[in-house]
């Protein structure tokens, strides 16, 4: 198994899934593709589940088990971030890949209005997007950035730890969810008696977390997280929608209030073949961003005014964003088109751009030719127990 996880890491494999009656996957440049062409038995499964379950009074019960979160870790290779799941009475396992290097803006190639949105000394911090596009290792640059740069005491709340901080400029305590504090909404209610500068939550599913998220904010501490939500303007719906309605006008209030950025993102591929590449909109909250999330009819009207402040306040859409990737050959303008938010707009966008720049349409870069993709011809069966 751990030859497998490592042939799969070192291929760029971002998730691994191990499955009852089906072969090894691993999802590479965010296709899942097979590794071996031997099906794995359910006993098999169950032996893998019960090596990766590191607490002995649940790997005790694993037959008792329906859904259950850890973390694991390969020596030399990198962590991971594991579900185990019950499906048709067998074991399913999903391993999201860590890194151990925590990751910084540079090497993830985000645009430099991050580092000053790191700066900030309270308010709310949103990174948003689906599964899958990024939105831990963002959060974890921006952590590794004050770490760097700042001295604060910064406390995280994750299920499971991800990318582990080390102690640089800041204090970094990082609190596991079921290990060291019952639950989310427990932990930042003692989060807020920890004397914490920077607060990190995994996530925020409930009215409740938001709520406790939204007076850490506004009793001047700098508090960042993640929603699964597209761009800023659905980011800002969603949380007031899990108030109650005669709790939403003072619910979009507050919030206009807190809120310092909403960065969405999504992932990718590469023109070259060679991984994904990260399309971002950020939002920082100015006085006049205020205004419009505070006022529920002139919430739309946030897209406009980010395409607008790009000049002065370092802002961006989605599509200016993707236009930048095209001008770059950091992916083809047939991925921006089929990713963009606005597919007719921004193909006027590049005709008007082509024109005054009078370049050739960008062209399908050759893949470089070692990018071969792990598939069923690479099969490493033979590394399967028998």
């Amino acid at each position: 198994m751990e030859k497998i996880i490592k042939a799969a890491v070192d291929r760029g494999a971002s998730d691994l899934h191990i499955k009852a009656g089906d072969v090894f996957r691993a999802r590479i440049d965010g296709k899942l593709v097979p590794l071996t062409k031997q099906r794995l038995t359910p006993d098999q499964t169950k032996a893998i589940a019960q090596r990766l379950i590191a607490n002995d009074e649940d790997r005790g019960r694993i037959d008792k088990l329906r859904d259950y979160d850890c973390s694991w870790g390969m020596p030399g290779i990198g962590r991971f971030r594991v579900n185990i799941l019950r499906q048709r009475s067998s074991f399913m396992i999903v391993m999201r890949v860590i890194p151990f290097d925590v990751p910084t803006f540079e090497s993830l190639k985000l645009p430099g209005v991050l580092a000053q949105v790191a700066t900030a000394e309270r308010g709310m911090i949103l990174v948003t997007g689906v599964t899958g596009s990024g939105k831990s290792s963002t959060m974890a640059a921006i952590i590794n950035h004050i770490n760097q740069n700042q001295h604060r005491h910064i406390l995280t709340l994750e299920n499971p730890i991800e990318f582990l901080h080390r102690d640089i400029n800041c204090s970094v305590t990082q609190r596991e969810i079921g290990v060291d504090t019952d639950d989310f909404r427990t932990g930042l209610r003692a989060a807020l008696r920890q004397d914490p500068d920077v607060i990190l939550i995994g996530e925020m599913r409930d009215a409740e977390t938001i709520d406790t998220a939204l007076k850490a904010a506004e009793t001047g501490h700098l508090l960042v997280s993640t929603l699964h939500t597209p761009d800023a303007i659905t980011t800002v719906s969603r949380i007031v929608s899990m108030f109650p309605p005669e709790e939403q006008e003072i619910a979009r209030l507050r919030l206009s209030e807190a809120l310092h950025a909403v960065v969405s993102q999504r992932l990718l591929p590469r023109a070259d073949g060679r991984g994904r590449a990260a399309a971002l909109e950020v939002l920082l909250t100015t006085g006049a961003a205020r205004d419009m999330i505070r006022e529920r009819d002139r919430t739309p009207s946030l897209h406009d005014y980010i395409k607008d402040s790009r000049e002065q306040y370092g802002m961006q859409t989605f599509d200016q964003h993707l236009m930048e990737l095209v001008a770059d050959d950091i992916v083809t303008y047939e991925t921006a088109l089929a990713a963009s938010s606005n597919p007719s707009d921004f193909q006027l966008q590049v005709r008007t751009l082509r024109r005054r720049s009078r370049v050739a349409p960008p062209t399908q870069p050759t893949p470089a030719v070692d990018a071969k993709p792990a598939g069923i011809t690479d099969d490493l069966s033979g590394m399967l127990p028998s």
